[in-house]
């Protein structure tokens, strides 16, 4: 339980396709200048890299991602609960081509925080890159879960603001979204938790343990 607190051109396509959201805009400016450069620079940027922690959260190395998933290397991610003034919940369905928890609901956003990244700074950026809402400093923190399996072995910190949308989702990310009433999204994952994340209810249940505030506090 948790507890709170290269290969040519079909090697090219390969890389690209799993390559991280950065990577994808880096390399589409790039191409406009160099047509040469998606080539060379695939075997330089194959694969995200996340640092690896101790049970303590402190970094003690770092990891490509496939080898921190498959290995269940305790590593680092961000939640964030987006509310409306009619205290609705934006939740995004994710996208059949995620490596994990395809077209399942999960958190308005979410993320892992990259090597050298702090939460904070993880929160806005995913934000940003998943849903398109741009905030000039760091949400909400409400709390942290530590690593255990229903996170995926990722300490996570959970963050709450306020916007009213309407947002533009990465469709790479994101297979679509839509604000919930939270009663609803209760009735919900205990009658079809099949049908979320399960980090996401993890996530939600600690919301409600805490009073299921929907307003800033």
């Amino acid at each position: 339980m948790c507890q709170t607190d290269s290969r040519g051109r079909q090697g090219n396509l390969e890389w690209f396709l799993n390559a991280n959201k950065s990577s994808r805009k880096t390399i589409f400016s790039a191409l406009h200048r160099r047509p040469d450069y998606f080539h060379n620079s695939a075997r330089f940027m194959a694969e995200e890299i996340f640092d690896v922690v101790n049970d303590r959260d402190e970094v003690i190395g770092q990891a490509p991602r496939k080898e921190v998933h498959a290995r269940g290397l305790w590593h680092r991610a961000v939640h964030v609960l987006v509310f409306n003034t009619r205290g609705e919940v934006f939740l995004q369905k994710r996208s059949m081509l995620k490596d994990t928890a395809k077209g399942k609901w999960d958190s308005s956003s979410s993320g892992h925080v990259d090597t050298g990244e702090d939460y904070d700074i993880c929160a806005v950026r995913e934000l940003r890159e998943e849903i398109g809402l741009v905030i000039n400093q760091a949400p909400q923190r409400l709390y942290k879960i530590n690593a255990c399996p229903e996170t995926g072995w990722e300490f996570c910190w959970v963050y709450r603001c306020a916007s009213e949308g309407p947002f533009t989702l990465h469709p790479e990310e994101i297979e679509t979204g839509d604000w919930f009433a939270p009663q609803t999204v209760t009735k919900w994952v205990a009658e079809k938790p099949e049908d979320f994340a399960s980090g996401f209810i993890l996530v939600w249940q600690r919301f409600l343990a805490m009073g299921g505030r929907t307003e800033r506090g």
